[in-house]
């Protein structure tokens, strides 16, 4: 059975502000994600997704609430770090290392044995094109490279759940409608849950099955679109446009409060 369900219940986060005071970064966010489902955190900038997110990976303490994994509540989770994998806007690769030793780290930090290591990393260079520049050290790649590394790295510790916070956020257009396809083909070949953070509203179509909308200031869940079309998806289709439009409507309100 397909593991890496996840449930959020009543969750919010409050830290204090450096020029004094409290902020309510997340508020009263309830989620359910089931497992295999691959699902976009949608919002403007600032309203709580990366911190929801960094929650959901057991880098921060919520104020209040409950993270379950598989019905476990998150701190009972007693393999966390080998259950989940986050992958970084930013690409926090290690520019002394290649990209088949950035891949393997984890897992000798892990205490992989050695043969294990080396059948994960050929997988997952091969998983993400990257097989010609495997022993290439971060300099020498495009900044779609560097996110395919992430990834590769992420996916091969084989973890239940995917965080991405904004993977694709700092790429051109067209690297990251590629990196976009690659990652849908990887999910459906992987079968791994993903909670995907983003503020573009055409790409968390072209991704999710489902996609939640946040509200700004503080951070709750404000709806939620079920998008029902088959894949790949057609960004020009009328479908495709409909959805567009309701989330739009939905983020229109909270992007004037930013």
């Amino acid at each position: 059975m397909t593991k890496g369900a996840l449930a959020i219940e009543d969750l919010g986060f409050t830290y204090v502000s450096p020029k004094g005071g409290t902020v309510v970064a997340i508020d009263s966010v309830s989620l359910d994600v089931e497992a295999g489902e691959f699902v976009c955190l949608l919002g403007p900038s600032g309203c709580g997704k990366s911190t929801l997110l960094f929650v959901v990976a057991g880098l921060l303490t919520p104020t209040r609430g409950k993270v379950r994994l598989d019905h476990t509540p998150l701190p009972e989770v007693a393999d966390l770090y080998e259950r989940i994998s986050v992958v970084f806007q930013e690409y926090a690769l290690f520019p002394w290392l290649s990209v088949r030793d950035n891949i393997e780290f984890p897992m000798r930090i892990r205490k992989w044995p050695a043969e294990r290591r080396r059948r994960q990393v050929d997988k997952f260079i091969d998983l993400v094109n990257l097989a010609a520049w495997a022993d290439k050290k971060p300099s020498e790649l495009s900044g779609g490279m560097k996110q395919r590394v992430g990834i590769a790295r992420a996916l091969a510790l084989e973890p239940e759940l995917l965080l991405m916070d904004e993977p694709f956020g700092a790429l051109d257009a067209q690297t990251r409608s590629l990196l976009q396809e690659e990652l849908l083909a990887i999910w459906q070949r992987e079968a791994k849950t993903v909670l995907f953070v983003t503020h573009s509203i055409p790409e968390a179509i072209f991704l999710a099955d489902r996609i939640v909308v946040m509200t700004s200031h503080p951070g709750r869940v404000k709806a939620t679109i079920d998008v029902d079309q088959p894949r790949p998806r057609d960004v020009t289709s009328t479908e495709f446009n409909r959805v567009q439009r309701e989330a739009m409507d939905l983020l229109r309100p909270e992007l004037r409060k930013t």
